[in-house]
This record gives C-alpha cells, sequence and structure tokens, in this order.
C-alpha cells in the first residue's frame, strides 16, 4: 500500500554491496520477495533491526499480526507501519507452546503501509457536505502518544475518539475525527424531536377523542334503547287505543246499522226508506273508514298478515261488481270485468285482502269517473308476456265505451316481473296474476302522480270535498300488493283517464294439471245452474272490447255464444238452418241507433220459434224512458253483467229452473224464515242492543233464539244435557269474559265426554248425545289477528265481527248445520 508509483525506489539506488552486512546470528529472516514498488528490501534481514526483530518474534509467538510503532518510510519520510504474520509448516492448535511454533515456523509475512494516504482514503469514502479533520495517534504510551497521522491543533468544538485494531494487540492506537468548522445544528434531531413530540399529542389527542366518543357513543346508545321503548310503549298505547276506539265504536255502529236493516223490513213509504237507506250507507263508509285507520295502523307496526284459504276468483270480483253496480248505473258509467279462461277458478290466498286491493282501485275509478266506462281485466302474467293481443287490445280505437283511455303497458312498465321472465314456472302451482283497472276518468296531474301512494294525500285540497276519503286506500293496496309478492302502477293522462295495474302471487287450488283443466271446462256448471247447458247465444255488439265481456259472462253459465255487429249478420246467422240460436243479447248501443232497423230485426225473426231477445242496457232508467224494448217484448238485463244475475234474468224470461231466484241474489222473505227453521241458537251479550239487533237477524231466518247478558248464564245454559244448536258470545263481558267462559264450557263437554266414553254415566240421560261439542262463535268489534287467534285457541268455532248484518250471521252459523 505504499505510494511509490509515481517517484519508485530503484536498485540501482540500494545495491547490495553498499549495504552493511548482516550480524552473525542464531537466524536470519531476509526479505526473498516484494512487490516491484519495495523491491529495494529484498535480501534486507528483518531479524538484524530492533525494532523488526521484535515484531517478527513476538507475531511468531502469538500467532497473530503484529504491528511495528510507526517510523518514516525510506525515500518519502512518511510515516508508516509494518504489519507482520508468522506462516508455518502445518495447522496448530491456539495453544501451542513457544517452541512448537518456532520449530513450525516457515517464514514470515510483512505489509507495509502508510498511514497518511490509508487515512486519506478512507476519508474519501466518507463523503460529507464539511471538511472533517481527523488524527490517528498510537497511544501505545498513553503519557507520550505518536501523532501518525494529522495536525495536533486543539480545537473545542465536538471530538469523536474511535479505537483503530491493525490487528496487533500489543499496540494502541487512536482516531480522533472532528468538523473543521463548528458543529452545524442537529436539524434531523430536533425535527425529529418535534415530529415524534407531535405525534405523541396527536395520539393523546386521538385517544382522548375516542374516550369521549366511546362515551358519547354509550350516551347516545342508552338515549336509543330509552326511546325505543317509549316508541315501543307508544306503539302498543296507539294500538290499544286504536283497538278500544275501534271497539267502541262498531259497538253503537252495531246497535244503529242492525236496528236500520230491522227498520228497512217494516213497511216503509218511499221516502222514509230512502232516509233510512241513507242513514245506512253513511254508518257503513263510517265502518269502512275504521277499517282503512286500523289497516294502516297495522301496516305502520307491521303486524298485518295474510291468510292462506282456498276461493273463487271469479266469484269475488262479482261481489265487487254488485257492490259498485248502483253507482255506476246512476252516473250512467258502463262498470265491466273479465277474467281469461286460463285463470284457474280456485286460488289459494287472501280472498278479503285482495278483495279489499279492487275495491279501493274501482271505488276510486268511480269517483273520478262521470263518462266512458271501467274495466277490470285479470290475465296471467304469462299471457301478457306472450301475447300481442292482449297488449294492445285497450288502444284508443277499441275499448269498452269508445272513448280513449291510457295505454294500460306504461303501468305495468317498470315491474320486474316482465324483465324476470326465467322466473316464471307455468308448471308450479304459483299462479302470478295481473289485474288492471282502467277507467276514463278526469286522470291525475303530472304533478300530483308522485305522491299518489302516500298516506293521507290526496291530488288537491277539492278532491277531498268533492269527492271525500282519507287517501290512504293506495297506500294499504300498495302494502298489501307487496305482502302477495307483486308490485302496483298506474298510468294518468289528465282528462282521459288512468289505469292502475298490479300482479299478485297466489297458489293454484288444484291439486294437478288434469283437475286444472276439468275445473276450466266444468267451472260454470259449479256457479250456476246446468239447465242453460247446449243452449246457443247470439250477442250482438260493433264494440270487440265490449262483446268479449258479455261473451265471457254468458259462458260462464255454460252457453255457447256467437258474436256479431250489426242486424245484418245478425239475420245471416239466425237464418242458418244448422245454427239453433235460442237467445239473442242486443247491445244498447246498436238497439238506439236505428229504430227501424231494430224493429225489421224483430219482425224477422217473428214467424215461428224465434230466439228469445234480450236487451243489455247501461242505465236503470233505460226501461222506463223507452217503451219500444217493451214492444217487442224485450227483456232488459241491466249492466252489469255478474253471472248469478245473468241467470236469474234468463231464467225467469225463459221460463226454465227455479222462476222464484231474484236478480240479486237475495232469497224471497218467505224462503229466509225456513233457513234456520227449529234451530235453538243462544246469543251472549251484555248489551241489550246487541243482544236486539242478533235476535232480530237470526229469527229473520226462522232460529229460535235465547239471549242472556252474563258468562255465567252461558255456562248454565250450555251446561250438557241442553237444545242449543249454536252459540253466538260476545268478549268483552263484565265479570266473565267470553273466552273465560268458553274455556269452562269446553272443560264441562270435555269431561262430559270422557265420562260417557268410559261407560261411568249413561249416555240415555244426555238426549243419546256421545260427543257434545256446541259451535260456540265469537262477537267481537275488534278487528285484530291476535283477538282471533285468541278465539280460536280458547276453543271458538269461528267468530263474526261487528257491526254483523243478517246474513253475515246466517252464513257463519249455518255451516254447522246440516
Amino acid at each position: 500500500m505504499d505510494t511509490l508509483e509515481q517517484n519508485p525506489v530503484h536498485k540501482d539506488d540500494y545495491h547490495p554491496d553498499f549495504l552493511e552486512p548482516s550480524p552473525i546470528q542464531e537466524e536470519y529472516a531476509p526479505v526473498i520477495f516484494a512487490q516491484d514498488s519495495v523491491s529495494h528490501v529484498v535480501s534486507i534481514d528483518v531479524l538484524s533491526g530492533k525494532e523488526d526483530r521484535e515484531n517478527v518474534l513476538q507475531a511468531r509467538k502469538s500467532g497473530k499480526g503484529v504491528l511495528t510503532a510507526p517510523f518514516r518510510l525510506l525515500k518519502t519520510n512518511r510515516l508508516g507501519v509494518i504489519l507482520t504474520f508468522a506462516v508455518y509448516k502445518r495447522d496448530l492448535p491456539s495453544n501451542a507452546a513457544h517452541n512448537e511454533r518456532i520449530q513450525a515456523t516457515d517464514g514470515y509475512l510483512g505489509g507495509v503501509f502508510d498511514i497518511e494516504s490509508l487515512v486519506e482514503k478512507l476519508l474519501h469514502q466518507l463523503a460529507s457536505k464539511q471538511t472533517i479533520l481527523v488524527n490517528v495517534l498510537d497511544t501505545t504510551n498513553q503519557s507520550y502518544p505518536i501523532s501518525m497521522y494529522g495536525s495536533n491543533a486543539s480545537n473545542d468544538g465536538l471530538e469523536h475518539v474511535s479505537h483503530l485494531n491493525f490487528g496487533d494487540p500489543f499496540r494502541k492506537h487512536e482516531m480522533r475525527c472532528r468538523f473543521k468548522q463548528k458543529p452545524p445544528l442537529p436539524w434531523l434531531a430536533i425535527t425529529t424531536s418535534i415530529g415524534i413530540l407531535v405525534i405523541a399529542l396527536l395520539v393523546g389527542h386521538i385517544f382522548h377523542a375516542t374516550v369521549n366518543r366511546i362515551a358519547k357513543v354509550e350516551d347516545d346508545c342508552l338515549k336509543m334503547m330509552e326511546l325505543k321503548k317509549q316508541a315501543e310503549a307508544a306503539d302498543v298505547a296507539k294500538s290499544q287505543f286504536l283497538a278500544t276506539v275501534s271497539h267502541e265504536i262498531r259497538t253503537p255502529m252495531n246497535g244503529v246499522l242492525g236496528m236500520l236493516d230491522m227498520l228497512m223490513d217494516t213497511d216503509l213509504d218511499v221516502t222514509q226508506l230512502d232516509y233510512v237507506r241513507t242513514a245506512q250507507a253513511s254508518g257503513k263508509a263510517l265502518v269502512a273508514l275504521i277499517n282503512e285507520v286500523l289497516d294502516q295502523a297495522k301496516i305502520e307496526s307491521g303486524k298485518l298478515e295474510l291468510e292462506e284459504v282456498q276461493f273463487d276468483l271469479r266469484a269475488i270480483l262479482d261481489d265487487v261488481l254488485s257492490l259498485f253496480s248502483g253507482k255506476s248505473q246512476d252516473k250512467g258509467v258502463e262498470l265491466a270485468v273479465y277474467i281469461s279462461d286460463r285463470v284457474p277458478d280456485m286460488l289459494i290466498g287472501d280472498p278479503g285482502r285482495f278483495r279489499q286491493i279492487i275495491t279501493n282501485l274501482m271505488g276510486n275509478s268511480i269517483k273520478f269517473t262521470e263518462k266512458g266506462h271501467i274495466l277490470v281485466t285479470v290475465h296471467l302474467v304469462e299471457e301478457v308476456i306472450d301475447s300481442i293481443e292482449v297488449e294492445t287490445e285497450s288502444s284508443s280505437k277499441n275499448t269498452l265505451s269508445g272513448f280513449p283511455v291510457a295505454d294500460r303497458r306504461q303501468s305495468w312498465k317498470g315491474f320486474r316481473t316482465f324483465s324476470q321472465e326465467g322466473s316464471m314456472h307455468p308448471f308450479s302451482d304459483s299462479i302470478n296474476l295481473i289485474v288492471s283497472v282502467e277507467d276514463t276518468g278526469v286522470g291525475i296531474p303530472p304533478e300530483a302522480q308522485s305522491r299518489v301512494f302516500t298516506p293521507f294525500m290526496q291530488v288537491g285540497p277539492s278532491i277531498s270535498r268533492t269527492h271525500g276519503g282519507t287517501g290512504i286506500g293506495l297506500s294499504i293496496s300498495k302494502c298489501l300488493v307487496g305482502l302477495m309478492k307483486g308490485e302496483i302502477g298506474f298510468v294518468s293522462i289528465p282528462k282521459i283517464g288512468s289505469t292502475f295495474t298490479f300482479t299478485a302471487v297466489f297458489t293454484s287450488g288444484c291439486s294437478s294439471s288434469k283437475e286444472y283443466k276439468s275445473q276450466q271446462i266444468n267451472c260454470q256448471s259449479n256457479t250456476v245452474s246446468s239447465e242453460f247447458h247446449g243452449m246457443r247465444a247470439l250477442v250482438m255488439d260493433p264494440r270487440p272490447v265490449r262483446a268479449k265481456v258479455s261473451k265471457y259472462h254468458i259462458q260462464r253459465l255454460g252457453i255457447h255464444v256467437e258474436v256479431v255487429s250489426d242486424w245484418k249478420q245478425g239475420l245471416s246467422s239466425i237464418s242458418r238452418a244448422n245454427n239453433a240460436i235460442h237467445m239473442v243479447l242486443i247491445e244498447q248501443e246498436v238497439w238506439d241507433r236505428d229504430l227501424k232497423s231494430s224493429g225489421l230485426f224483430m219482425e224477422k225473426i217473428g214467424p215461428g220459434s224465434p230466439p228469445k231477445v234480450f236487451l243489455l242496457s247501461n242505465s236503470i232508467n233505460f226501461s222506463r224512458g223507452n217503451t219500444t224494448p217493451g214492444a217487442y217484448g224485450l227483456t232488459v238485463i241491466s249492466k252489469p253483467l255478474r253471472a248469478s244475475m245473468l241467470a236469474a234474468s234468463l231464467q225467469r224470461a225463459m221460463g226454465i229452473g227455479s222462476k222464484g231466484n231474484p236478480c240479486n241474489g237475495e232469497l224471497p222473505s218467505l224462503s229466509l224464515r225456513n233457513l234456520l227453521l227449529g234451530r235453538k241458537i243462544l246469543i251472549i251479550d251484555d248489551n241489550n242492543v246487541n243482544l236486539k239487533v242478533a235476535g232480530g237477524a237470526l229469527k229473520k231466518y226462522g232460529a229460535d233464539v235465547v239471549s242472556a247478558t252474563r258468562g255465567i248464564k252461558a255456562i248454565e245454559l250450555l251446561t250438557p244435557p241442553h237444545h242449543f244448536d249454536a252459540c253466538f258470545m260476545d268478549i268483552q263481558m263484565p265479570e266473565m269474559d267470553g273466552f273465560e267462559a268458553t274455556r269452562i264450557i269446553r272443560d264441562v263437554e270435555q269431561n262430559i265426554n270422557n265420562h260417557i266414553k268410559f261407560g261411568e254415566i249413561s249416555v240415555d240421560d244426555y238426549n243419546n248425545v256421545s260427543n257434545w261439542h256446541v259451535p260456540i262463535l265469537a262477537m267481537t268489534a275488534d278487528v285484530i289477528q291476535a283477538t282471533h287467534e285468541e278465539c280460536l285457541r280458547c276453543g271458538m268455532d269461528g267468530y263474526v265481527s261487528k257491526p254483523f248484518e243478517a246474513e253475515q250471521l246466517y252464513r257463519e252459523v249455518s255451516r254447522f248445520f246440516h
């Protein structure tokens, strides 16, 4: 490492002949090889010099590298050191003896180090922005350290001292480093300390904020729990309040409506009858309002549930038609229902709630429609998806009344059902219906359409004054549709009309596809008599949609129907010898359009055995103001068409079947008195008005009625043996309510039945009845589901909601009589 490459020492400068010979001694250590820069030392005896000899012998003795004291190098006169290692002939253990090491020594290896060059190279590797002053000292003698590199100038600045190890354990070296300028400020340490302090403060702040946040969340949670308890208590209080108010209102309303119904059976003049009917309609409107408010409360509390019972869809819609037929006829608005042949007759679901949806939608249509028509259609969803005809049948040129209507396809545009055709399973028991209610009313303004389904919201303040209502019918309908796994939507055009459409999922009432097909073929014979089977009818109507509706209702009676559009086609069809027509049903529009052609038609079909001709009229006042139909012997059938009404009209006119069957489905008074004749029925109610109403209703059907006001009296009267066929029991009574009384009666009956079964008592002592179980029906003003469930749990066989009607009492009790 000697830096003599710039000025090498040549052999000529140090000729061996000019050097002193080595003194005579026991051993020599001549240099036999050296690099070119120090080749002048070859043949020099290292053991001849005192320091070199001590260095070599110490290296041989220790087996480690030994460093000489600093000395001036030849020629350069710079400080340097020699590091010497002994080379052995074989491996020696670390604890080998001195003589053993002497005998094993093969030679020596030494290195000359220029101290200044070594330190400068080291400093060159330590790049720094500031100049570093370095002193290298030999501190073997602490009292007199030898400076090997650097100056001895003192400095008041910081000085870093580090020990150097050159491999010689007997010599000590130090390196002292300092900056030439004053030491810079320790910015890194300062910034690091500040950063650590800031981080510590932030961590402390976060911890403090976290603790406060947790405490606040806990407080909020406690407050929310308290508010939740208060809300639940308020909800329970509201439900109890509504139930109590409902009960307290329904009880007197039962007396009001019941007495009005009984009053209508007395001799009244026209004015008195009108007053009674008005009062009865007002009472029913109040009950309907109470039902809507209770339904809304159930919806908000999530307690509204659906039933799963079998019902006849077509009968449900016939009932709804009957409900609105009077209003539609008074207004001159045509009301009609069409149900596709692919829809099963019997379904499983909640008929009451389905009826409620239809009633709400049709009720709104009746309110806001002054001319034109209201049409209810029911199809399978698959039909609407697959059939273009069904989708386009309600175009403005082809409607029930000829008035333009809103495009019904827009009302189901956003339904998920139509975007998931793969979810349809035509072979499963699931029946997916789509129902549309179309009207030609005033329509809904665009700005009000967004709040149509909002509870207690109406189009405008004038609507409630003009048409009445609470604005919750559509909200309830939307909830009910959701419970039926369906969707509801609408389209409305001001001054054109509105169309509301909803879907609902039911279960088929048929157990197999074969049963379903046979039901479709024979469905009409299940609802009306089979006296019309095999007959042929001719419907004359120029409007395809209206003719389709008429054909649907007539076919329900088992009659084959042919449709023609004018007189000429009608005469042609009747004149065909192989086409025996038993009846002709002419639309009023066709008759009024050309009275001369009407008269000619009646004359041409007159000879022989002409078919019976009927006139389909949309107004109850038609027959009173127009004498022409009566002159030709036409029978006027008032719309809307229903199977029972149509059958009764045809039976009376054609003289077949039960001629006494009325068109409105009511039985004559003489027939009513025989329905419950000989039946002894007990009525228990603490309210004398209710006793009168229920007793009067049952007596109308011929029943023998016994009344009592206490539950204890009911137990006494119904303890076997007795002669009662059924019992109507009020629930809320003083001393003992209806639930407890029923439980005691059932326990007494069970005890007696067990004694008779095991022969402990004689059946002769109990009127030869071995199994006592008198039907007990609750009379309750509570319409909540929990009350109905409690009725069944305590052993009751059914219930009747107040206010009740005579027909309702008869229908419930007659289920238990053969």
